[in-house]
């Protein structure tokens, strides 16, 4: 079983911008869905919006590990490992 490298990283975080995406907000941009990183706090929008700056986060950062901040969804991702995270690293009593 492969297991992601990264989750000794994950931190306890609370999204800089529980109202949405940080860039999105700023610019005025719509968004679909929620990433959270779990090293930092930032809350980016998802790659099917048009900025995706939950990804343009990690090559700005390489901070690996991220899950769904949407209310229905556990799961995440780690971008260097390639790999899906089911459960959620993170409890989801952020919001």
């Amino acid at each position: 079983m492969i297991r992601c490298t990264h989750l000794k990283d994950v931190r306890e975080v609370r999204p800089r911008t529980p109202d949405g995406c940080e860039e999105c907000l700023q610019s005025g941009s719509w968004l679909v869905h929620l990433r959270l990183c779990l090293i930092c706090g930032h809350l980016g929008c998802f790659d099917q919006s048009p900025n995706k700056h939950a990804t343009k986060h990690f090559h700005q950062t390489q901070d690996p590990p991220m899950q769904s901040f949407e209310p229905d969804e556990d799961w995440g991702w780690c971008y260097v490992d390639e790999l899906f995270l089911e459960p959620a690293p993170l409890q989801k009593t952020l919001r």
